[in-house]
């Protein structure tokens, strides 16, 4: 359970904050605010006053009673692979997935969400490989062969919440919380190219399928996943079988696929298909365009819209009777941080398996 000096934390690290400005802002010497953070100190009602004003939150949200995590499987490793990402970024980050897990239980009190497929739990020791992971995950959901529609619906019908947030600038596709006896949750960043976006999808569901605990390889091994998982290797070689290896293939494969031109290079390059010469030359023609940090524009195609979080919302109001006033007031944030974390402008008319609890 929560307390008043847990949640003095978690509203810092929301904002970004260093503890010395932090205190500055409360009026208090920087050790005696460390000592509130860590409940050696009583946060009584007139700090958390001060701290509300200090950090643009409700009062309210300092009786927030919800367990408080740390950094999810998928943010461990952030630190070490991309350096663009800092321990701030990761503290924001983290703070934020804090609150919509705190939301998504809250919201879900009055609504079941019904899975339609299980997610599969298989330990990474125990297979060949990431790559026959995949498969098997392929073959467990029923898959048909060929490219995946949308993304997004096959893990919500496997009872993945899927969001969105931009991460407050950070350069982060997505990330993935799994708190215990809550449906996994997801959030992309919908500021990214929807084949940067969607790669990371399948990446996070190889976190979810594969590891509980984190691991040196782990990054490494949802990579692969996530390429076989979206462009399985029999139907790879299928594609480039007798056909003239170029950019303009990989252009020709890319909306078909759904998958960057480098992601499809790099899995033809790991299965062997392309020879070390090859790759190299396409590596260099795709780095002299500029085509590392962006693809042509002329081969973008849309993000999976996600459907399950907002009919939550929306069952909500149209089923349970509630207004959206009082869906912020549940949220324990001000209006325009809540319209920032739910825009529901976006997603599917069909309807999710949802079911009233009386």
């Amino acid at each position: 359970m929560a307390t008043r000096g847990t949640l003095l934390r978690l509203a810092r690290h929301l904002r970004g904050f260093t503890q010395i400005k932090s205190a500055e802002k409360l009026g208090v010497a920087q050790a005696v605010y460390s000592r509130m953070e860590n409940d050696i100190v009583e946060v009584d009602d007139q700090t958390v006053a001060r701290a509300a004003a200090s950090f643009d939150l409700p009062v309210e949200f300092f009786d927030i009673t919800d367990t408080v995590y740390g950094p999810p499987v998928s943010v461990h490793t952030m630190l070490r692979g991309n350096s663009q990402v800092t321990a701030r970024d990761v503290e924001m980050i983290t703070a934020e997935l804090n609150l919509r897990l705190f939301h998504l239980r809250k919201f879900l009190e009055n609504v079941e969400l019904n899975r339609a497929m299980e997610l599969p739990r298989l330990d990474v020791e125990m297979y060949e490989s990431p790559s026959d992971i995949a498969d098997m995950v392929r073959l467990h959901w029923k898959m048909p062969n060929g490219p995946i529609g949308n993304l997004t619906r096959i893990m919500e019908r496997a009872g993945v919440v899927v969001g969105y947030s931009d991460f407050h600038g950070a350069g982060v596709s997505g990330v993935t919380f799994a708190a215990p006896g809550q449906a996994p949750l997801v959030l992309l960043n919908p500021n990214h190219p929807a084949d940067r976006v969607r790669f990371t999808l399948a990446h996070e569901l190889g976190h979810l399928v594969m590891h509980q605990f984190p691991t040196p390889e782990m990054e490494k091994e949802a990579n692969e996943f996530a390429s076989v998982f979206l462009f399985p290797r029999k139907e790879l070689r299928e594609a480039f079988r007798g056909r003239k290896l170029s950019l303009a293939l990989l252009a020709a494969l890319k909306p078909e696929w759904k998958m960057s031109m480098q992601g499809i290079l790099y899995a033809a390059q790991r299965e062997g298909i392309v020879s070390k010469n090859q790759a190299k030359y396409l590596w260099t023609q795709i780095s002299s365009r500029g085509w590392k940090t962006r693809e042509p524009a002329s081969l973008d195609f849309e993000h999976d819209p996600a459907s399950v979080l907002p009919t939550i919302i929306k069952t909500q109001i149209k089923d349970l009777g509630f207004e959206k006033k009082d869906l912020v007031r549940l949220s324990n944030l001000h209006e325009n941080e809540f319209d920032r974390f739910y825009p529901f402008n976006e997603g599917s008319e069909e309807r999710p398996r949802l079911r009233i609890i009386n």
